[in-house]
């Protein structure tokens, strides 16, 4: 999704940011607070608001002088589709302008299907919500997939041989381009969960860190409003740092991983070792729906199950590790918790992670560190991609067209 240099793209996307993030705002308010000219912003307002991407609300409370029109957002104008691809599920979104969510489907993950077919399932129920949610197609920026890495996002290519081999090297975001013949932006599901807490509003806040617990474990850092990336757009890999030197392989090829102790899929794996407890919620270390799994052992340890809390808990205290390393690494004062993990099981590790957080961070004596949950749950991801779509220039390159009547 390559965007055009130059100065009055960026100023568009800038001024459309800002209202956003202002719900509503006047002309004067907007010259203030960007340091761009009040001409400019004049004519750049005048842009969007003739292809239908601002409209006027009113009237400002008066200052002194004559009362200031206010500028909001039209949530129709423009729509962006947001696509978890997951192991075990995936989950389609459609987001209009603002962000919020008018759309929702879900289903079964694509595991063992070759990619060919899988894109294929994902295509298909992307036009079917697009048709039940009444959006136009001309309306629609753009795609927004984010799946698990490592991965090429300029090229749209995955780098990983999960969940099977065929993925290694395919162009995931050009072929659903092409099926669904709309631009496709391929990105990191934790780094679009933590771009999408920040617009949503949820962090209240430009810098903080997000860590993601689907079937593994990723990581996401927002620094003053723009997520981090690192050289290759693999930042945050917080499942693969060491919490145990004499530890196992890890298919990253490090040792000692934080996912082989602490996500769903090993959870599984020790609660299969603990032979009541394997036996007594029917879990299968072969079954590929890790998700399912997951999910009985996480209800057992809510109704006070104390093998199945044991687990969870010590999966919380590992990631509460995890925890400690952003803030540290990146001097934060908050941690949001997301994904479909931790939406299944955040009443047990939110309180865990946030006691490991304010025992262990190394600046805890110059500021608190909050941990709090997403307020999108399971959604935050593919909610994250469409937004992620919004944030690119897509809108203020489709003004070179003539507006609509």
């Amino acid at each position: 999704m390559a965007t055009r240099s130059g100065r009055r793209p960026r100023t568009r996307g800038m001024v459309l940011d800002r209202i956003r993030a202002a719900r509503t705002i006047s002309r004067i308010e907007l010259a203030a607070s960007s340091g761009v000219t009040p001409a400019t912003i004049t004519q750049v307002v005048r842009e969007l608001m003739a292809h239908e991407l601002v409209v006027e609300v009113g009237r400002g409370a008066s200052t002194g002088g004559k009362p200031r029109t206010m500028l909001q957002l039209n949530p129709r104008a423009r729509y962006a589709v947001g696509v978890l691809f997951e192991r075990n599920t995936c989950v389609v979104v459609i987001v209009d302008l603002t962000g919020r969510q008018v759309a929702r489907t879900s289903f079964p993950g694509t595991t063992l299907l070759p990619p060919e077919e899988a894109l294929a399932q994902v295509a298909a129920r992307v036009e079917a919500l697009l048709g039940t949610a009444g959006v136009e197609r001309d309306r629609v920026l753009g795609v927004g997939l984010v799946t698990y890495g490592p991965q090429d996002r300029r090229a749209g290519v995955l780098l990983t041989h999960q969940p099977t081999g065929a993925w290694f090297g395919y162009p995931v975001a050009p072929r659903l381009s092409e099926l669904l013949d709309l631009p496709v932006l391929l990105d990191n599901d934790a780094a679009a969960a933590a771009i999408g807490e920040h617009w949503l509003g949820a962090a209240r806040s430009d810098t903080f860190g997000c860590i993601y617990m689907a079937s593994g474990i990723g990581g996401g850092v927002v620094l003053d409003g723009q997520v981090y990336r690192g050289s290759s757009s693999n930042g945050v890999e917080i499942g693969h740092i060491t919490v145990d030197l004499d530890g196992g392989p890890c298919d990253c090829g490090n040792h000692g991983c934080l996912a082989n102790y602490a996500d769903p899929t090993a959870v599984i794996r020790q609660a299969v070792a603990t032979p009541s407890l394997g036996r007594r919620l029917e879990l299968d270390p072969d079954d590929p729906d890790v998700m399912t799994g997951f999910g009985r052992i996480a209800a057992a340890a809510g109704a006070g199950d104390p093998a199945a809390r044991a687990l969870i808990e010590r999966s919380a205290r590992l990631l509460g590790t995890a925890a400690v390393t952003l803030a540290s690494l990146f001097d934060l004062d908050l941690i949001v918790l997301a994904g479909p993990s931790l939406t299944v099981a955040g009443p047990i590790y939110r309180p865990v992670v946030e006691e490991e957080v304010r025992r262990r961070t190394f600046a805890r004596r110059a500021h608190p560190v909050r941990v709090i949950t997403s307020v999108s749950g399971s959604d935050a991801a593919a909610i994250g991609g469409a937004v992620l779509v919004l944030q690119s220039e897509l809108a203020v390159l489709e003004l070179d067209a003539p507006a609509r009547a």
